[in-house]
Formats: C-alpha cells, structure tokens, sequence
C-alpha cells in the first residue's frame, strides 16, 4: 500500500512486497490479498489495493494480508474478525499484536535479516524490525510449520 502518511521519515512509504519465494513455500492457495500493491502481486487471484481500499471492502475465503505498517491496527481488527488466513507483521508491543498472540493458531517469525521486494525491482536493504507470520485456520498453522516451528 502507499504511503499516506506523512510523518513516516522521507524516502520510505509502505509499498513493501513480499517475496514471491516465501509463497512457493507455504504453497497456501489464497482467495484474497487484501492489501496487494496496484495491479495485485499474483499472489491470488482476486485482490484489494489502495484504489479499491481493502478495508472497506468484505473479506472473503483465504486471505492474504501484508498491510501498511504505518497503521496496522484496523488491518489487525479486521483480520482477526475474518478468522481465516495467513498475515506478515511486524513483532511489536503495540497493542494490536496482543490479540494476534492470543487468538493465532501459528505464528511463525521470520529471519531478522528479512527482505521484501521494492517496487523498482531494485535489492532492498534487510528491514530493521522483526517480523512474523500469523496464521488462521488448519491449512494456513500446517504451512506456516513448513517454515519453523509455532513460538509460544
């Protein structure tokens, strides 16, 4: 998603893909990306941008949801509220994160020298947080543990 806001530090935004790697890994057939750069990212078939505005729209089957990080709390709610997919966030202290570690069946952290795509293509630099994947539903926990293993 694009950056909106303007009190993020000049020359960075949110339009941060994931790689296309970590989807041949989980091998999750999604229904939906709702948070997917204009265009969609492939990752399923159908998708919400920032043109169409994921969160206003109903969510539906499978999600997949890598959202702005600048403001991931509505995101979070309504991903919880769906109950049934597969998200990349950061590891944090806000308290959005509370209810994933509650109610995730598997959360999964990725490597602290993660990279995401950009969206010129160009080698990104490691991202300076950690990050994690929060899985709903039996399928997307048994993907999630062909990756690492549950942290509780």
């Amino acid at each position: 998603m694009t950056n909106t806001n303007h009190s993020l530090p000049k020359g960075t935004s949110d339009e941060h893909y994931t790689p296309k790697e970590l989807f041949i890994t989980l091998g999750v057939k999604f229904d939906l990306d709702v948070a997917a750069p204009v265009g969609g990212s492939g990752i399923a078939p159908n998708w919400f941008d920032k043109n169409t505005d994921g969160l206003s729209q109903k969510w539906y089957g499978n999600i997949w949801m890598n959202p702005p990080y600048s403001n991931p709390t509505p995101w979070v709610q309504k991903f919880l509220d769906h109950g049934f997919g597969i998200a990349l966030l950061p590891i944090t202290r806000g308290k959005w994160w509370d209810g994933l570690w509650e109610k995730a069946d598997a959360i999964v952290p990725l490597s602290y020298n993660y990279k995401f795509d950009r969206p010129d293509g160009l080698p990104s630099k490691p991202i300076v947080f950690r990050t994690a994947l929060y899985a709903f539903g039996e399928e997307n926990a048994k993907a999630l543990y062909k990756i690492g293993t549950k942290v509780r």
